[in-house]
């Protein structure tokens, strides 16, 4: 069976706007979430966001380009751009027919939607951008991504809310593992820190809200104090390779991909199922298609959202899965500093799980202070750990009712 490697990661955060930064601050548990300051939040009972800053699009396209991009598609350009540049992959040497791109968003261009609806409104249908359609569509970012680098395989987008880049890391796996790519870009992106977006999480009663005036504490996976998702913006990208291809031309691997599954709660369009039900079944299809016991997996990236119910039902579904085991794992979240990314949230946590086995070091759970009886494992708390980690799992548990796992694990003969 043909095995796939992860040569290549790139990013933009709230913690840094490359892997190098970001990692960096995950490492050293510095939060990347201050007060909004995209608009002004003072009307919102959640003001506070896991924003980008200082992004610059120029490192991808032309500054006289730029207007043609949703910051979802920018986000995600960026990212590719540094991704392919640390995998050393030069794609003109390469067959461009056996590349490709699959990045996954839940929203798509908001951003967009949300200005030219008011230009439609303000000065009518002649005035709606002719940029509009193309920087909204939700496969925008994978088929502009194709288009600046010539890669001309399979080429989609995924939407599945908060597992959007999950599902298309494990399309990318599975297309790579079965023979039809060669090597591809996948990951997810997402740009939705807009008025309407905050104004309807917060209807919702999603978001923080007791942390307005420490924003940094306001991500708190796993706290008893938890009372809500801080919403970040970013975006992740991942070369992911078939291992020969790979050897071949002599990459840096920094982790091997080796099980993926994907399950629906069929319960609740914004709730998980009792226990954790589907995400546990998603953790056992992941861990049998790697074909790994349970107590194979030294450390989990959990979805980890700092919501009362994801916290605590994703709690249940890993004691569902690895019965006594669980005592051992490591666990944390990386949405206690990089807020929580929706459809680009499964891909930079696939970053940080990868690096944490290439450098063995795990980053914490940071604001972990007031432990929840029903959250009983061991989440790193506040301060980075290293350890050696030969396998790891990263879950992503989106809106929906939609589940993905993915096991990734040092390269072994």
């Amino acid at each position: 069976m043909r095995r796939v490697v992860i040569t290549g990661l790139g990013a933009v955060t709230a913690c840094g706007l490359n892997v190098r930064d970001t990692w960096a601050s995950l490492k050293a548990g510095r939060s990347g979430v201050a007060r909004l300051s995209a608009f002004d939040p003072s009307e919102l009972p959640s003001q506070v966001a896991a924003e980008l800053k200082g992004f610059d699009p120029t490192v991808a396209v032309e500054a006289h380009e730029v207007k043609r991009f949703d910051r979802f598609i920018l986000y995600a350009l960026v990212a590719a751009k540094e991704a392919i540049g640390d995998s050393g992959l030069e794609i003109e040497k390469s067959d461009p027919e056996r590349g490709g791109v699959i990045i996954g968003s839940g929203i798509g261009g908001l951003q967009t939607i949300e200005e030219q609806h008011l230009v439609l409104q303000e000065k009518g249908p002649r005035r709606v951008s002719p940029y509009f359609v193309p920087k909204i569509m939700m496969n925008a970012a994978s088929g502009q991504v194709s288009i600046l680098h010539g890669l001309k395989g399979a080429n989609f987008a995924t939407a599945s809310a908060c597992a959007s880049s999950a599902h298309a890391l494990g399309m990318t796996f599975r297309l790579i593992r079965a023979g039809e790519l060669d090597f591809a870009l996948t990951g997810g992106s997402e740009a939705v820190i807009t008025k309407l977006c905050v104004a309807g999480f917060c209807s919702l009663k999603a978001l923080s809200t007791s942390f307005n005036s420490e924003p940094e504490r306001a991500s708190r996976p796993f706290d008893a104090k938890r009372d809500g998702f801080v919403l970040g913006e970013g975006g992740g990208i991942l070369m992911f390779e078939e291992l020969e291809h790979a050897k071949r031309r002599g990459a840096r691997i920094y982790a091997e991909v080796k099980g993926f599954g994907q399950t629906a709660d069929a319960f609740n369009i914004v709730q998980p199922a009792p226990e954790g039900e589907g995400a546990a079944r998603a953790m056992n299809l992941a861990l049998a298609d790697a074909r790994l016991a349970p107590e194979s997996i030294q450390y989990i990236n959990a979805h980890g959202t700092s919501t009362p119910f994801n916290d605590k039902l994703e709690t249940q579904a890993i004691h569902r899965i690895f019965g006594a085991h669980a005592r051992r794992l490591m666990v944390s979240s990386s949405k206690s500093m990089v807020g929580h990314l929706l459809g680009g949230a499964g891909a930079v946590e696939m970053i940080f799980t990868a690096l944490s086995i290439h450098e063995g070091v795990i980053h914490p759970t940071i604001n972990y202070e007031f432990p929840d009886p029903e959250c009983d494992l061991d989440f790193v708390p506040n301060v980075a750990r290293e350890v050696q980690v030969e396998n790891a799992l990263s879950n992503s548990l989106g809106f929906g009712g939609h589940n993905a796992s993915l096991v990734v694990g040092r390269l072994t003969a």
